[in-house]
């Protein structure tokens, strides 16, 4: 129903900052949800943020005071500026939106359940 693209990954040291940036395609609908998560190098998916239907932001404790996500007025693009990055927040970065008719609200543990886009990788070393 949607086709995602995630951009803006790369390589940062500590303390660096990235903006990630997910445009849509082929949209059949307007998502209530949109939001953030990532794949850790363990595999785990990790919720990050989420914007609501009335434009409210909701982080998890993690990304909260660091990361910032943000809803393009047509209300399809989205994208997510994180600050002092560590690098336990390393991984594969994914958009999400949730399905027209989801069960799961709208969370940052749950936008997985949603369409994703194939993923940008953010590596923070030094």
């Amino acid at each position: 129903q949607v086709q995602l693209m995630e951009s803006g990954g790369g390589s940062v040291q500590p303390g660096g900052s990235l903006t990630l940036s997910c445009a849509a395609s082929e949209a059949t609908y307007i998502p209530k949800c949109v939001g953030w998560f990532r794949q850790a190098p363990d595999n785990e998916l990790e919720g990050i943020a989420v914007v609501t239907d009335n434009g409210r932001p909701i982080y998890t404790e993690s990304a909260k005071g660091r990361f910032t996500v943000a809803r393009g007025n047509d209300r399809k693009s989205l994208s997510l500026s994180m600050n002092s990055l560590k690098p336990e927040d390393a991984g594969v970065y994914y958009c999400a939106w949730a399905a027209p008719r989801t069960i799961y609200g709208c969370l940052p543990t749950t936008i997985k359940f949603g369409y994703r886009g194939q993923g940008t990788q953010v590596t923070v070393s030094s």
